[in-house]
């Protein structure tokens, strides 16, 4: 369980909140190096053992929805391991481990539901954010920003490249007119009313 603690220390600690939404090519490469062989084997299902405590599968959680991202960013393997990811979040959230863990990194449990492609998961991920989080980072605004794009589009249109699918000309239109963020900005601006 040491490695697992090892994980989140690093995740939470010397990447931080400043770092964990952010494209940086020298902690995608850090990843990469210090922690590929242990995405590996929560990937294949060898660290299971880590699902009997809060933290272990907080660093599961970490493992496949986080670091996958930063170790394969722009290819489709960043989004391989992510049904495995919700299927282990579930279980945590069930037990209610997440409760075991202070605020912001509580939202770790969250994310596989907030990177999901399909709408059900969306809507768990609107309502985990809403009730179980204090909002803390404007990640109530960020899941429901998600969670609309899934129900415009079906699908994350910023993905296409990075899975060899072709733009529709409505989502290349989003694009165009600022995609995510315009979405985030509305949504703000409708809670600040």
């Amino acid at each position: 369980m040491e490695r697992a603690e090892e994980i989140v220390d690093f995740w939470v600690n010397d990447v931080g909140p400043d770092g964990w939404y952010v494209a940086d090519e020298k902690v995608d490469a850090e990843i990469t190096q210090r922690f590929m062989n242990d995405y590996d084997l929560a990937a294949s299902g060898k660290l299971e053992e880590w699902e009997e405590t809060a933290t272990g599968t907080l660093a599961l959680i970490i493992l496949l929805d986080q670091f996958a991202r930063n170790m394969f960013r722009g290819r489709p393997e960043s989004f391989d391991a992510d049904p495995f990811a919700r299927d282990v979040a579930g279980r945590a959230i069930r037990k209610n481990f997440d409760q075991e863990i202070d605020e912001p990194v509580r939202q770790f449990f969250y994310m596989p539901f907030m990177h999901s492609e399909n709408l059900g998961d969306q809507n768990i991920a609107v309502k985990l954010f809403k009730k179980r989080t204090s909002d803390i980072g404007n990640n109530q605004i960020h899941a429901r920003a998600h969670r609309e794009i899934i129900h415009k589009f079906g699908r994350f249109p910023f993905r296409n490249a990075a899975l060899g699918r072709e733009d529709t000309p409505e989502e290349t239109a989003f694009i165009a007119e600022g995609g995510y963020r315009s979405i985030v900005e509305k949504l703000s601006a409708e809670s600040n009313e």
